[in-house]
């Protein structure tokens, strides 16, 4: 199996040209490739409506693939956008980025994310992102990976506010639809740019800025800043998404309440409890015990299989994402959100030790341990062929029954979860 770096180094390796670009730029006009912005008309003002109460899920690198986006989709998650997509990967038509712009038909509002730092890239990506079928497209000003940033794009244009209008304007001139970018505090601790930031983008005609309550270098060393997002709302005339350590529905009424922004974006929060979707919908919260949260796992080992396959090589792409997806899982610990008070994350910020218990399944789901979740990703994944093999089993009381809401209906079983109004 590929290493983390080495998926990356592969991403940023020139892909095989489409069609041969002209040597100035690396790329061919609109017209030579075949696109041309012929989408229905979206005034302003409708564009910013579009942001008004949105919950968003983030756009997660390896953890917003597509299963997992489906999976929150099952408990309720309404806006969903993908992986980081890089602009000149889509535009030449490389097969492993375009598959990032793929948008299953359950997701109910659908937003492409870009990265680049060439507007000609970037325009045409945005062009190629709508006619296949985003609602709205994201430029990605906020990505921390050292090999990005090298390249110059992601959190290395907080630097660079000028570049920053002109990609957006190029992005602006390519689409109609709702446009936002993400960004960060600023590049370094001691130089928070991201009014300044915020403010090309709105000049050049995004929409919308998604605000990450952290600086590059901070990484995830300290609570999300949410005095910033106040700030940033006071600041623009477009709205301010917010985004940073939510974890509960709590977070989310508070975060709104305290900041007046337009909306959430939850990344982590969702990783380690992708059911948060339904606790905000319903203003309570849903503490799962280790049997409900098994099945959300298995949830999860089906979606994906039947995306990437049943094969050997679509079976050792599920084992690969699995063990990326219990490493949040097993951060999750069935506490009240009522008990957590302000700037207390601990299943973010810090680690709870696990309760002892003697199912080695149930261990495996809360340990910290790779080599566990490498076992539990094995365990499931054998779980499956032997059912196959099998055939159905209705008697079965140990079977997953899903209903068609798919993960929903795992909530409402009447064992291993408890709520609180």
């Amino acid at each position: 199996m590929a290493k983390p770096l080495d998926r990356i180094r592969r991403r940023l390796a020139p892909p095989r040209a489409v069609v041969k670009p002209p040597r100035d730029s690396g790329v061919v006009p609109l017209a030579a490739c075949g696109h041309a912005p012929t989408l229905p008309c979206m005034d302003p003002i409708a564009r910013r409506r579009f942001f008004e109460d949105r919950v968003f899920l983030a756009p997660l690198t390896q953890g917003g693939n597509l299963p997992f986006r489906r999976l929150c989709v099952e408990f309720g998650a309404v806006t969903t956008c993908s992986e980081m997509a890089l602009a000149r990967a889509v535009v030449r038509g490389k097969r492993s980025e375009m598959a990032l712009l793929r948008r299953a038909p359950e997701e109910p509002c659908f937003g492409v994310q870009l990265a680049g730092r060439h507007p000609e890239e970037l325009g045409r990506a945005t062009v190629i992102a709508v006619e296949r079928g985003a609602d709205f497209v994201d430029l990605n000003l906020g990505c921390p990976i050292d090999l990005f940033c090298r390249k110059g794009i992601g959190a290395a244009l907080l630097e660079k506010p000028r570049r920053v209008h002109d990609l957006v304007a190029a992005m602006r001139a390519a689409t109609d639809r709702p446009l936002t970018a993400k960004i960060r505090l600023g590049y370094r601790d001691d130089k928070p740019r991201y009014c300044e930031i915020a403010r090309a983008a709105q000049e050049a005609g995004a929409d919308a800025i998604v605000l990450h309550g952290r600086s590059r270098t901070q990484r995830y060393k300290r609570a999300a800043d949410w005095e910033a997002v106040a700030r940033l709302v006071e600041e623009l005339e477009i709205p301010v998404i917010g985004n940073g350590d939510l974890l509960t529905w709590r977070d989310v009424r508070r975060r709104r309440r305290e900041t007046g922004c337009a909306g959430v974006m939850l990344g982590r929060g969702a990783l380690i409890k992708p059911w948060v979707f339904r606790e905000i919908l319903e203003d309570r919260d849903h503490l799962l015990g280790p049997h409900t949260r098994l099945q959300v796992v298995r949830r999860y080992r089906d979606l994906a299989l039947e995306h990437f396959g049943h094969d050997a090589r679509g079976r050792d792409r599920v084992r690969r994402f699995l063990v990326f997806h219990l490493d949040f899982f097993s951060r999750y610990r069935p506490r009240p959100s009522a008990e957590i008070t302000e700037g207390d994350h601990p299943l973010i910020q810090t680690r709870i030790g696990p309760e002892p218990t003697e199912d080695p399944c149930t261990a495996w789901l809360v340990s910290d341990r790779r080599e566990d979740h490498q076992r539990l990703a094995d365990a499931l994944l054998a779980e499956r062929a032997s059912s196959e093999d099998r055939g159905p089993a209705p008697d079965d009381p140990g079977a997953p029954r899903w209903s068609a809401r798919g993960a929903w209906s795992i909530l409402d079983e009447p064992t291993g979860t408890s709520v609180d109004p």
